[in-house]
């Protein structure tokens, strides 16, 4: 869509536009142009949208010298088709200093300056109570979600599924809720994970399956395809979770490899990009006991990657490692006590930040197993410079934790999938209340809870679970007042 074209007068019609530069910047003064010069069908930008998008942008800038008395001039206007119908317009106006402005589908209240309108008063959203919003049938069992967004195409969730065929399904947000889009060959996948270097999006899958050789594969989004592709395999032993992460501007990713064969201290790996060839090659080593789960998270210039450990052949009662980035590579930062961890959830509230571990039963040396267990949260002690308890919480069989919020709360759900008798049990919504840390809030039925995602679409909040012992996933809508 060529702007410039459509404004340019005819030749003879008027004088020809002149480059002209003011206060440094330098643009075309468009003497002869006409205010219906510049009109053109929504259709002809917005390519991929069957209906007018209820949010876009278009950046412009206008330098208007002077305007008339009590006159408003519209810069941007859309109109009715077939009409002229005024549907929304960018006015430009003489000073509105001191003018209020409110937002009736924000709730929000602005105040002009005489530059810019600001925030004056704003109500912000609180959960009120979640609702049953959508059954999404997966494939097969499903051992972990991935949440995504792809420039120009929408939003995306992988399921990773435990059957080979059809494999993972890979779904799309289409009118309010997820349909089948794709699906991608796995041999029994526990992860996925999204990334984007340059501009490229990118899906990571963790294949479990014990077959020689043992390869999971990473996908490329080809936009001629509008598919994800093949596009590299990398060795890996009964993974079970990717993490991708960068630093100075390399790009990274690590993968949990739980075992190999019947050993389950062997090492996980990380991956470096290399921008020459576009393929990652092996960085480092780590040595680790049944990797489950990997987190990485930045405090101000310092970078950090925590592992869940599981089990070491014998028992779950270990130590999960918090490694720092220092001298071009992660070495040891502090040992964290933990029982069969499989999650850790980074975050922050209020400039205090905090890790939450799920940790999911305790195996002893001998005696049975034990699945109602505490999960801690920690927070970072900025003297000691080191995590330190803040909170146990009664879990059971906790696989997952995920921190979101909702206007200006803070919330943690657990995922319980087993007490050792039901894999039907109720999963935990937990708010922040400051000195009491977080409090139970909501109780949400879950059939061998796997894994929790939040997301934000249409201008609204959801939670969906993943079970691996059923192919009902479900998707929650977050009622808000």
């Amino acid at each position: 869509l060529d702007l410039l074209t459509r404004a340019l007068p005819r030749p003879g019609q008027a004088p020809p536009p002149q480059i002209v530069q003011s206060k440094g910047s330098r643009g075309l003064r468009l003497a002869g142009a006409t205010a219906t010069a510049l009109s053109f069908p929504a259709s002809q930008i917005f390519t991929n949208c069957d209906h007018f998008p209820a949010e876009f942008s278009l950046v412009a800038t206008f330098k208007i010298p002077r305007l008339r008395q009590k006159r408003n001039e519209y810069i941007f206007s859309v109109l009715e088709e077939g009409s002229d119908l005024l549907l929304l317009g960018l006015r430009l106006s003489e000073n509105q200093q001191g003018q209020l402005w409110f937002d009736v589908q924000r709730k929000v209240l602005f105040i002009c300056d005489g530059f810019t309108w600001m925030t004056l008063l704003h109500n912000q959203e609180r959960l009120d109570y979640v609702e049953d919003y959508q059954d999404l049938y997966t494939n097969s069992e499903t051992f972990d979600i991935e949440v995504f967004s792809i420039k120009s195409e929408g939003l995306f969730m992988a399921a990773a599924n435990r059957d080979a065929h059809p494999g993972s399904g890979i779904y799309k947000w289409t009118d309010g809720s997820f349909h089948l889009f794709q699906n991608i060959s796995t041999r029994e996948a526990r992860a996925w994970k999204h990334f984007s270097i340059d501009d490229k999006d990118f899906l990571v899958v963790a294949n479990s399956r014990e077959v020689e050789p043992e390869l999971s594969v990473i996908y490329r989004w080809s936009r001629q395809r509008r598919r994800f592709v093949r596009h590299q395999t990398l060795e890996t032993h009964s993974a079970l979770d990717w993490e991708a992460f960068r630093i100075h501007n390399h790009s990274f990713l690590v993968v949990a490899n739980h075992r190999q064969d019947s050993n389950h201290n062997i090492h996980s790996v990380i991956y470096r990009w290399n921008p020459n060839t576009k393929l990652f090659e092996v960085n480092q080593t780590l040595s680790t006991s049944g990797a489950y789960d990997w987190e990485f998270f930045s405090i101000g210039p310092y970078h950090f990657l925590v592992v869940a450990n599981t089990f070491d052949g014998r028992t779950t009662i270990i130590n999960s490692r918090i490694y720092i980035w220092m001298n071009g590579c992660f070495q040891t930062f502090q040992d964290i006590p933990t029982v069969g961890a499989t999650d850790w959830e980074w975050f922050q509230i209020d400039g205090r930040f905090f890790l939450a571990v799920a940790n999911s039963q305790m195996v002893p040396d001998r005696g049975p197993s034990v699945y109602s267990i505490n999960s801690t949260v920690y927070e970072l002690n900025t003297l000691t410079q080191t995590f330190i308890r803040f909170q146990d919480i009664l879990t059971h069989s906790a696989v997952d934790w995920e921190f979101f919020t909702v206007g200006g709360d803070k919330f943690l759900v657990v995922g319980n999938s087993h007490d050792g008798v039901s894999y039907s049990l109720n999963s935990v919504i937990y708010r922040w209340q400051g000195y009491e840390g977080f409090v139970p809030v909501h109780s949400l039925p879950t059939f061998g809870c796997k894994d929790f995602e939040h997301f934000n679409t249409d201008g609204r909040s959801f939670l969906v679970y993943s079970s691996a012992t059923s192919r009902l996933s479900k998707v929650f809508k977050l009622k808000t007042y």
